[in-house]
Formats: structure tokens, sequence, C-alpha cells
């Protein structure tokens, strides 16, 4: 590794596991200084073992008292902010009560936008807010709901923030199916079928894992010429879907 972060900290809003676990591991491995958080406090110490962490944080992200006071206490200047917290919310839209349709909707955006607004200034210029969207959601089709409308809503409200922030970049992550603990719980005994399935059709002839969206969102921290954009990361599948 050229440790192309030395002597940067990185933030890593839902950092127990997956997407977040990974990127905050090869973060460490490029030679920042890595915080994680995460609503499970047991994993999230297990986790903050494995990759030596230098800080841990529980609660949950969407707990807008617990958010500020986690970057009220937090030692020095941020480089880069990860979000990986939360997760798609799927089924019929009509079927989604009042709640659950409000989250589904606001829920990435406001969450990101509570992060900007506690972290900002504690950032120093050229670095990164990094968001987590997703592809899948592109094309409408049943069984989708309400998140092709979210997937539509995330790149436009990432280059108005990054307009906002600047010096400090936001960028957003597309990804398709990963392979983590998180589609396990959402997919059950049809993750083996998945799989397979994305093995026999995706140009890259594998499946997607979290190791590869980290190399991703690591190089777009290291990459200070990047803000505003949305990166895809999801081995051809809008393609072939």
């Amino acid at each position: 590794m050229n440790e192309t972060l030395a002597g940067q900290l990185v933030v890593v809003i839902g950092g127990s596991a997956g997407i977040g676990l990974e990127t905050a591991r090869l973060a460490r491995a490029e030679g920042a200084d890595v915080v994680i958080t995460g609503r499970d406090a047991d994993r999230l110490a297990l986790a903050a073992q494995e990759i030596g962490a230098s800080g841990t944080a529980a609660f949950d992200a969407d707990d807008a008292a617990r958010l500020a006071d986690f970057f009220t206490d937090l030692t020095g200047p941020i480089d880069h902010v990860l979000i990986t917290a939360g997760g798609p919310h799927y089924g019929p839209i009509l079927q989604m009560s009042s709640a659950d349709l409000r989250a589904a909707v606001s829920g990435h955006m406001v969450r990101a936008t509570q992060v900007a607004r506690h972290a900002a200034g504690r950032m120093r210029p050229g670095g990164t807010l990094l968001l987590v969207g997703g592809t899948g959601g592109r094309r409408v089709r049943p069984g989708l709901g309400i998140i092709s409308a979210v997937t539509a809503a995330l790149p436009p409200f990432t280059a108005a923030l990054a307009l906002e922030l600047a010096p400090v970049r936001v960028n957003l992550i597309a990804a398709g199916f990963v392979d983590t603990p998180l589609s396990a719980r959402l997919l059950g005994d049809g993750l083996d079928a998945r799989r397979e399935e994305l093995r026999s059709t995706l140009p890259i002839g594998r499946v997607v894992g979290p190791a590869d969206v980290a190399a991703l969102a690591v190089h777009i921290m290291g990459n200070t010429a990047l803000t505003g954009a949305t990166y895809d990361i999801d081995g051809g599948q809008q393609f072939v879907s």
C-alpha cells in the first residue's frame, strides 16, 4: 500500500459490517485513522478491534441529538465521512404506512444533510462526504415500490450538496447487489440463488463484494478532483437485469 490517506481521519457512519467495515479496513491500510459508528455496541467493538480503529460510537444515525454529540466529541479535523447507515425500503407503495413512506423518501437525504450540517465545519478542504445509493431502481418495475423515486433523487441531491459544502467534496456511490450481511438478511433463503443468477448474467462474471465498493470509496477519498458526481459499481447489473 502507498498509504495515500496517511495522517487523515476517516469517519464511517455504519462501519460495523459490510461496505462500511470494508471501507474502514482499507482506509486504515492506506494510513488513515478511522472512527466507526453503528447501532450494535458489541458488534462495533469487535469490528474496531479487527481493523484497528482509533475510535467507535454506538448510536442510531437517525437520532439527531446523538449524531450532533458524536461530531462535537470528535477531536481534530475530519478528512472524509462515509455514510452507509440505513437500508432500502421494498414493497408496494400503497401498502406502506405514512411513517415508512416518509422514511423511505427522505431517509438518505435527511441523514446526509444532518451529517453534513455537523461535520462540514470540522472537515478539511478537499475532504469528501461520501453517500451510498443504488442502481437497481433506475428501471421502474413491479416490486420496487418507492426505490425508483429515491434512486432518481440522490444524484441531483448530491450535486446540490457539493456546491453548498465546497471546498469539501460530496460524491455518491451507486451500487447494485453487493454480497453483504444486509443482502443476506433481505434475501434469506434466496441468497444463494441470487448469487448464482448474478454469476451467470453479469458481464464481470462474479458477484460484487463489499471490498469492491471499498476500493472505489477510498479512490474517491484520495482523488481531490472528484465532486458532485455519481459513481456506478454494479458489475453491469443495470444493463442485463
